[in-house]
């Protein structure tokens, strides 16, 4: 059911033996931490481009950064596969002791990514297209949005390669360098956005060149660290495009790719649901979303850590380690949602009041806190799951998870909002983020005989 570990015949280069994998609280909170952090510069760097704009006074320019940053959130959060299936395939050559493997995984990605972000580019005129249609915004608006969508556009190739450095280095276990290229990606991009934007007065422009410039530059420190990384020569290019190890990336990556694109179709439901409520419960949920995708950003340290740590045990065929990382990873995860859901619940009101000043979106954002509370908490096991099987590169299995469950969240989103309104939603959504963790750990030990038989085979 799940994606089988390929390996390929030892290399005498590679033979560098493997000595028994670490796992420990130690060692999950190394990599958590900083990851977390460097997860935490993204919405930072959303929040600058919108004050940008917002300084410029222009209602029609600030609508149409939003609408554009959307249709790019929804087109990279889609192509994020080029991030997580490197990762896994990374961890995995890095537990065999395979450098040259290793080398080969980011190569194989960084053709994919340039690839991929060149089609986007001669596609943009109909990704915004796509985008106005679905979000049908004002004349004015679409202008703007326009603009933002062309000019940064021509960061796709930069973005997704940077896609491509995170995963090679995430799961090389270098979480610490993980951190300082996100601040380096991101630092740039707000302080060129605030310069271009801001300084010179270029508006949308300079905001979406000043992301364009911020990908690059992340993109030359990046790719100086994986040359830094480098072990010995570069794998030749049968190596690099080699039948076995390519399809595994490209079926890997695709089923990623549809996991997301479901996921976020989830989303984007539970959205048009809101609205369904009227523009108050719109913008109340809206607001409480935003609260649990901030909140989210620590969760994925610890699918970060999940992933290296899986993907680690599964390349050296050390089971137990396997088993661990999978307890620790989990308490820590639960552990995590937890202390959101206490945050959120205990201290939901008063950020609720920070963010509006509405007093009807105020009253019905507090009256569906609770299950704002909840979301981390349920969803924390989906989270470090979906890192397990990441690392262990089961992704068809994910996939296959993952339409089941939004399955059953169409269905109970439509069929519970008539009776129960958008406490019915919330419950919907409550079951989805539940549904998501508990089918993938049901099938997780078929998934693990299957893997480390093969790998004793």
């Amino acid at each position: 059911m799940g994606t089988r570990v390929t390996r390929l015949q030892p290399d005498p280069e590679d033979d560098v033996g493997r000595e028994t994998l670490e796992v420990s609280h130690r060692r999950v909170l190394a990599i958590t931490l900083p990851m977390t952090l460097a997860f935490l510069t993204t919405p930072i760097l959303g929040m600058t481009d919108i004050a940008v704009i917002g300084r410029v006074g222009d209602a029609e320019m600030l609508g149409g950064l939003v609408v554009g940053a959307l249709i790019f959130d929804f087109v990279f959060a889609v192509c994020n596969f080029l991030r997580a299936g490197t990762t896994g395939l990374t961890a995995q050559a890095e537990g065999a002791g395979r450098p040259r493997e290793t080398e080969a995984v980011f190569l194989r990605a960084a053709v994919l990514s340039v690839g991929i972000g060149a089609a986007l580019i001669l596609a943009e005129p109909l990704v915004m297209a796509a985008g106005l249609l679905a979000i049908d915004p004002g004349p004015a608006v679409a202008e703007a949005a326009s603009t933002y969508v062309f000019v940064r556009m021509f960061s796709a190739p930069f973005a997704f390669l940077n896609y491509a450095i995170l995963g090679s280095v995430l799961g090389r276990g270098r979480s610490g360098l993980a951190l300082m290229l996100q601040i380096i990606l991101n630092g740039t991009n707000i302080a060129l956005s605030i310069l271009f934007g801001l300084v010179f007065g270029w508006g949308i422009p300079g905001v979406a060149f000043g992301t364009v410039c911020g990908e690059a530059a992340g993109c030359a420190a990046g790719l100086a660290v994986i040359a830094s990384l480098r072990s010995g020569r570069l794998p030749r290019p049968a190596e690099i495009f080699e039948r076995t190890g390519f399809r595994q990336m490209l079926g890997v990556n695709r089923d990623i790719m549809i996991r997301s694109f479901c996921l976020l179709a989830g989303f984007l439901l539970f959205t048009r649901l809101s609205a369904t409520f009227g523009p108050v419960t719109l913008a109340a949920n809206g607001l409480l979303m935003n609260v649990f995708a901030t909140g989210s950003h620590f969760l994925d340290g610890v699918a970060t850590a999940s992933e290296q740590l899986a993907g680690m045990a599964v390349g050296a065929r050390q089971r137990l380690a396997f088993d661990r990382t999978v307890r620790l990873t989990c308490l820590w995860g639960v552990g995590v949602g937890l202390g959101l859901a206490a945050i959120v619940f205990f201290c939901g009101e008063a950020l609720i009041d920070f963010l509006t000043t509405d007093p009807q979106v105020r009253a019905a954002a507090r009256a569906f806190l609770a299950f704002a509370a909840l979301t981390p908490l349920v969803g924390a096991l989906a989270f470090v799951m979906d890192g397990i099987f990441i690392g262990a590169t089961w992704s068809r299995a994910m996939r296959d998870m993952m339409v089941i469950s939004l399955a059953i969240f169409v269905a109970l989103g439509y069929g519970l909002t008539p009776y129960f309104g958008n406490s019915g939603l919330w419950l919907a959504f409550e079951i989805l983020l539940g549904l998501r963790g508990f089918t993938l750990l049901a099938i997780l030990p078929s998934q693990r005989r299957r893997t480390f038989a093969a790998s004793a085979a």
